[in-house]
């Protein structure tokens, strides 16, 4: 369905959806969060992620390792980004500074994960690779709590998807249209 969108949809949910996320009580107060930069038709959240760092929010976002785990580094503005291919894979926009080293999703306050439905769980579909699970269970294991939060359209909030033993809930999804909540802040 999100190869279908044009680009004014796209925008125009990015926009929506950036308005809701900066509403978010866990936002309002972060100090540090860990994002990402959306590619192709996945909910935009370029708009989102300026506006964190308006307000003064550290913003860290990924890179990607050659094992699929996630490095990071700061988000300073759209100049701080390069754009990689990996291998046949889809082109990301990442980091172009230092590389803070995987536990920096440690510091962070609220984390934005990108995925392709969740559920009324709370239980997020990732798209298989496996490198959001992987920061997952670092901060399960590091006793680690931010807010873990989704970003998706309204059409990808769903009955159920398939979960697994290592797979946790989030705690809220934001889309264009507003905020659900699986747990409180």
């Amino acid at each position: 369905m999100r190869n279908r969108l044009t680009a004014d949809v796209v925008g125009e949910a990015a926009d929506a959806l950036a308005g809701h996320a900066l509403e978010l009580p866990e936002l309002a107060h972060a100090r540090t969060v860990a994002a990402y930069v959306s590619v192709g038709p996945e909910p935009g959240t370029r708009t989102l992620l300026d506006a964190l760092v308006t307000r003064g929010v550290r913003v860290l976002l990924p890179a990607l390792l050659p094992d699929h785990d996630l490095d990071w580094g700061a988000y300073t503005g759209e100049d701080s980004l390069a754009r990689v291919q990996h291998g046949g894979k889809m082109a990301l926009f990442e980091p172009s500074g230092e590389r803070l080293g995987p536990d920096a999703v440690l510091g962070a306050d609220v984390v934005l994960l990108p995925g392709l439905a969740v559920d009324a769980r709370g239980m997020r579909l990732g798209r298989g690779g496996g490198s959001y699970d992987r920061v997952v269970a670092r901060l399960e294991r590091a006793g680690a709590r931010p807010a873990l939060v989704v970003l998706l359209y309204d059409t990808e909030v769903v009955g159920r998807v398939p979960a697994q033993a290592h797979d946790r809930p989030v705690q809220a999804v934001v889309t264009p249209s507003g905020v659900r909540r699986f747990t409180s802040p």
